[in-house]
């Protein structure tokens, strides 16, 4: 095992229930999900945080967006709409430190969530 969680996951030492894998990305459901429908979408590379990105990332962000798109329609949430996260940082509520964006759907998605 490694020092990194996501990393452990894509490289199969932790288990996950899988949604989607690809080259690229892997698709995995929240162990502690906050809503009915609650994917966690990593890249395989490790990368730290949306603040340590460059310009060179542009084209894997728009990749994983639309993936996580993909994975919403697939979960069938594309009628009611969905939302999605990515934290970055202790004050963005960062908890991995391992970019990832959360789809978050099958209920109402309220902000301020009450």
């Amino acid at each position: 095992m490694g020092t990194c969680l996501f990393c452990d996951i894509v490289a199969g030492e932790i288990p996950c229930t899988e949604v989607h894998r690809d080259s690229e990305f892997l698709a995995f459901r929240d162990i502690d999900p906050k809503a009915p429908s609650h994917i966690l979408v990593i890249p395989h590379r490790h990368v730290p945080a949306l603040s340590t990105l460059g310009d060179q990332d542009a084209d894997m962000m728009g990749r994983l967006l639309l993936t996580a798109t993909r994975i919403a329609a697939d979960e069938g949430l594309a009628h009611q709409g969905y939302r999605f996260v990515i934290n970055s940082g202790d004050h963005g509520g960062q908890t991995v430190d391992h970019l990832h964006l959360h789809i978050l759907g099958g209920r109402p998605m309220r902000w301020p969530p009450g």
